[in-house]
């Protein structure tokens, strides 16, 4: 029969179980950035779809239908804007210049096809866990 466990025994299981949880956190950060590097890479190479145009037209029809005077047309994080959203956030008439990938690539997209038609865009910050800014939402509005 084993004697019982001495309290430096009971230390190493301790640090062993601490040391276990550490490195299983570990992981998983590494992991999450990872996902979040991917995304990050697939949102700045992302171009506009050949079939813009016509689901457009789709969504504002259905939206008019419905009384709206607006759609909400792309999320992304504000870490996706070279200030962080900052000039979105505070509503700066140059907030466009801040965008970067898809979303410049829908801001570009706006200005040749959809401005001329009278059509306005405006971003908003649309959450703001713990108290920073986190998505943008891009609005198209009639």
């Amino acid at each position: 029969m084993a004697g019982l466990l001495r309290p430096t025994d009971l230390q190493q299981i301790s640090s062993d179980a601490e040391m276990a949880k550490m490195d299983e956190e570990r992981q998983l950060k590494q992991k999450k950035d990872r996902q979040q590097q991917e995304l990050r890479e697939a949102f700045m190479s992302r171009e506009v779809h050949p079939e813009a145009i016509e689901r457009i037209n789709n969504a504002v029809s259905v939206a008019a239908k419905q009384g709206n005077h607006q759609i909400q047309v792309l999320t992304f994080p504000s870490s996706f804007c070279s200030d962080g959203g900052r000039r979105i956030n505070i509503a700066d008439p140059e907030w466009p210049s801040t965008l970067e990938g898809f979303a410049k690539q829908a801001y570009e997209f706006y200005q040749k096809e959809l401005r001329p038609l009278g059509y306005k865009l405006n971003a908003e910050i649309i959450s703001f866990p713990g108290g920073m800014p986190g998505d943008v939402g891009l609005f198209l509005r009639w």
